[in-house]
């Protein structure tokens, strides 16, 4: 054994994989030593989900060879990469909704007593330990997955991950789904796994979170691996322009001087709804973006609910153009007396029909546009489509593909389309760019200010500090349910949102918390 051999954990030598016409990935040779995080960067459709399938067993390459230490090996399904040792938390939850968490996370390997009976108080232990290990002991083993929120749902997939006892982790977009607190406990596990010997291959598209973990990146561009180096030793323009090909000007468009006399398009007044809304009051110009800030959790999703007729109870005024109104359902906000659109959080559950194809995705709430009696102007319903897809730059090859066939960011496009469809003119934004590539991001960055421009009205909320900043005229800081503070101006920076965020007063002493 030389000590080439014996010095990287994983090593893949020539390793090609290829759709039909499309190469997904081209000859790629890719090394990662033990004890270390390893971020792999690029754009959707770069090759990073193909790569890790095939490290984790989920599909074979066409050729090449894998080594895990010194042993070649050629994984036929994700048990047997598993069995050497490597665990993927895709970004995708693979959890059982319907099942209860110590199911799902034994759910591989469940304990058996001595009549190989499932032994339900040891998977309770079990559970417990590892959600202690995730810092997440207030999760009840017994709850059903589909009844925690998305952030803690993606705690339980890491512990579920680490108890297969990794030698190698794989996560992808790991923490595109937790509140900031979590994030941070993420931060603290990962590191300590490193400590301990463990390889880490870590893919995300918030450049922050790389900086703050990974000890070695490596940037893949339409399939090939172009670079690998170690933290430090490449700027973060210079990495962007490595993972999209061509150089950047700016990250955000610029924001245009806003008059202070805008005509209001939406006026809400002492908005409430149970514990978790408290007396919201805010008024939105024509042309305007408010961002919504504050830690995650705070309240600011339900607000966008509220606003979109999801939630029921709400209390409170909500004005239109300067007339008073109650939106009891979506199908009234999205009404052209309201002309309102929400972009929801998860693109996958609440935004997509992944079976059915692009065309049935953009058209499905706008199809009152293109019916006469009890038919549809196909023709017209055609323009609008390809109209759309042009607009948005859809990569696709048809739209009668299945919109389950494009990559995440073109996903989201598919979403956004959809609802510009229907000529909406206020705009509520629910985290858009999470999980999206930056030359997307890019993209979605100029389309909104292209649209606020035109005359449209966003209310955006981000869990990404630098897009409120970038794009917001105002910031609305939640915390608690209630807005805290609003930000404007060169108040936006990101000093003030991380202060606000956590109810600091930096002009004096700590404020005590919000009641």
């Amino acid at each position: 054994m030389t000590e080439q051999q014996s010095q990287f954990a994983l090593d893949l030598t020539g390793v090609s994989k290829r759709y039909g016409g499309v190469t997904a990935l081209n000859e790629v040779d890719f090394k990662c030593k033990p004890g270390s995080i390893h971020a792999i960067l690029g754009e959707n459709g770069a090759g990073k989900s193909t790569l890790i399938k095939i490290i984790s067993g989920v599909v074979q390459p066409d050729d090449g060879v894998i080594k895990i230490g010194d042993d070649a090996v050629h994984f036929t399904t994700p048990q047997h990469a598993t069995d050497k040792g490597v665990v993927c938390i895709f970004q995708e939850l693979s959890l059982m909704p319907d099942m209860s968490v110590a199911d799902n996370i034994c759910l591989t390997d469940p304990p058996r007593n001595w009549l190989g009976l499932i032994d339900s108080a040891e998977q309770i232990r079990i559970s417990e330990e590892l959600l202690a290990r995730v810092d997440c002991d207030d999760i009840n083993p017994r709850e059903l997955v589909k009844n925690l929120p998305l952030s803690r749902r993606q705690m339980v997939e890491i512990a579920k991950a680490l108890g297969r006892n990794p030698k190698i982790l794989i996560l992808d977009e790991a923490t595109s789904a937790l509140a900031a607190a979590d994030v941070e406990k993420v931060y603290e596990i990962l590191k300590g796994l490193r400590e301990d010997g463990l390889t880490l291959l870590y893919i995300s598209h918030r450049m922050h979170e790389i900086e703050e973990l990974a000890d070695t990146y490596s940037v893949f561009r339409n399939g090939s691996h172009i670079e690998t180096f170690e933290k430090g030793k490449r700027s973060d323009q210079e990495i962007v322009e490595m993972m999209i090909g061509r150089e950047i000007s700016s990250v955000f468009p610029p924001k245009p001087e806003k008059s202070e006399t805008l005509p209001h398009v939406l006026e809400v007044e002492n908005l409430n709804w149970t514990d978790r809304l408290t007396n919201i009051s805010l008024s939105l110009g024509k042309g305007e973006t408010i961002g919504l800030g504050g830690l995650d959790g705070q309240g600011q999703r339900e607000f966008l609910l509220a606003l979109f007729g999801v939630l029921r109870g709400v209390e409170g005024t909500i004005k239109v153009n300067g007339t008073e109104t109650r939106i009891s359902s979506p199908k009234q906000a999205k009404s052209d007396d309201i002309g309102m659109a929400l972009i929801p959080e998860d693109r996958k559950t609440e935004g997509l029909m992944l079976p059915m194809s692009v065309r049935d995705n953009v058209s499905i709430v706008s199809l009152d546009q293109f019916t006469k009696g009890l038919s549809i102007d196909k023709g017209l319903e055609d323009q609008k489509i390809n109209e759309m897809v042009e607009k948005m730059t859809i990569k696709v090859g048809s739209v009668e593909d299945s919109v389950a066939t494009l990559s995440g960011g073109n996903q989201q496009k598919v979403v956004i389309a959809k609802w510009l469809m229907t000529g909406a003119q206020i705009i509520l934004l629910n985290d858009p760019t999470r999980g999206i590539d930056v030359g997307t991001k890019q993209e979605l960055y100029q389309l909104f200010r292209e649209l606020a421009d035109a005359g449209n009205s966003i209310i955006f909320y981000s869990t990404d500090y630098d897009e409120l900043i970038g794009l917001c005229d105002r910031v609305m800081i939640f915390y608690a349910g209630k807005i805290l503070k609003e930000l404007v101006g060169d108040q936006i920076n990101e000093t003030n949102i991380v202060a606000s965020s956590l109810n600091i007063d930096l002009s004096g002493p700590e404020k005590e918390n919000a009641e």
